[in-house]
């Protein structure tokens, strides 16, 4: 049943409040930290007890992917109801039961390349016709958490006579022999993103996705989701304290409440502002989209908005930090502060992932404003 009214919609809220607070474990209403993120795939693990039961009630809602269709393993709710739904879990500080990929197997994304990175169309990842099979042999990298995914979606070429039509998608299982995954460590000390090498992979041809040679259109698609996924989440959060809270307690407030620093205190105010009017206009492409009006290059808009908002962000946060935000490892430094430093550096790579700021600024010109290339 479909609560369309506001009259339903409370019924709704009434009926989610009661379930939520029936089956929502207590442990699991507090703040997560990293190491307590729950993932989906064969190889979950849980580090919690709880973590299961709340995935597991969760799941048999269909909550874990609320809009999608029942028949998908989702909720079938509306966006209204999502939006419910939403409210109510932040309502008891409930913690997300699963994160990112959903599902009982998890995928990584077999796109950039070594020479194929921003140039994504000129990968050259080989799929060869073997008659009863597609043998694969390449590399990918950046490829996020490649060594924990159950299976990849893939951009291969089949074509080497043409660019963007040559271009294939395929699905196959990451423990196939040949199938190698190395992570990469970064800057903040974390390696989520890995190196991964195919040699002589054989792929049964029924998984190939859509017609071969016609991965591009797929890949397009995919990407536009992505960008308008991670500039929806904002690429997430510290998991820690907002950085007024942060500036509040280090550095001070006068007698009626406001920050000692006038000057802080105002690109903080901008800042929120900003993210304001950036998450209303994520709610009314959404909207859009669920409305069928086509959204056009407007992932581009938002992936580079949101990079850019992210980045400000921890910087404030440094910032409010003071000499907090020096630390990184050892005794002397709160916990919390420490993990914003780590995803200070991490947020380095919010304008690289996704899309480049530079790609998305091209098609921004290109696409949306029409201006023509340079001669």
């Amino acid at each position: 049943m479909a609560y369309d009214n506001a009259e339903q919609l409370e019924e709704f809220r009434l009926e989610t409040r009661k379930w939520l607070e029936a089956n929502c474990p207590p442990s699991m209403r507090t703040p997560m930290v990293d190491d307590e993120v729950v993932w989906g795939g064969r190889n979950a693990t849980f580090k919690n007890p709880d973590s299961k039961v709340w995935l597991d009630r969760m799941a048999e809602k269909g909550w874990t992917a609320p809009e999608w269709p029942k028949e998908y393993g989702g909720g079938g709710l509306t966006r209204a109801e999502a939006r419910v739904l939403e409210q109510e879990l932040r309502r008891i500080k409930a913690r997300a039961p699963l994160f990112s990929f959903k599902g009982k197997t998890r995928w990584c994304q077999g796109y950039s390349e070594p020479g194929a990175g921003s140039d994504l169309a000129g990968l050259q990842t080989r799929c060869e016709d073997k008659g009863d099979h597609y043998l694969i042999n390449g590399q990918k990298v950046w490829t996020s958490y490649a060594d924990k995914a159950d299976w990849i979606f893939c951009l291969v070429r089949t074509d080497t006579s043409t660019k963007h039509e040559g271009i294939s998608f395929i699905l196959f299982d990451m423990k196939s022999p040949g199938v190698e995954a190395r992570p990469i460590q970064l800057i903040s000390g974390e390696s989520p993103f890995c190196e991964t090498f195919f040699t002589d992979v054989k792929v049964p041809k029924d998984q190939l996705v859509g017609r071969l040679n016609g991965g591009w259109e797929i890949a397009k698609r995919l990407l536009q989701f992505e960008r308008s996924s991670i500039s929806s989440s904002g690429f997430g959060g510290t998991g820690s304290l907002s950085p007024e809270e942060y500036a509040k307690q280090l550095i001070g407030t006068d007698e009626s409440g406001r920050l000692l620093d006038g000057d802080l205190r105002g690109r903080l105010a901008d800042h929120r502002m900003y993210a304001k009017a950036f998450a209303l206009t994520v709610q009314r492409q959404t909207e859009q989209a669920k409305a069928g009006q086509a959204v056009g290059h407007t992932a581009s808009i938002l992936k580079y908005g949101a990079a850019k908002m992210n980045q400000d962000r921890h910087e404030l946060l440094i910032e409010a930090l003071g000499t907090e935000g020096l630390g990184w490892a050892g005794e002397g430094f709160d916990k919390g502060a420490l993990r914003v430093t780590r995803q200070w550096l991490r947020s380095k790579g919010n304008s690289i992932e996704g899309g480049t700021s530079e790609i998305n600024l091209n098609v921004i010109a290109k696409r949306v404003l029409g201006l023509k290339e340079h001669q």
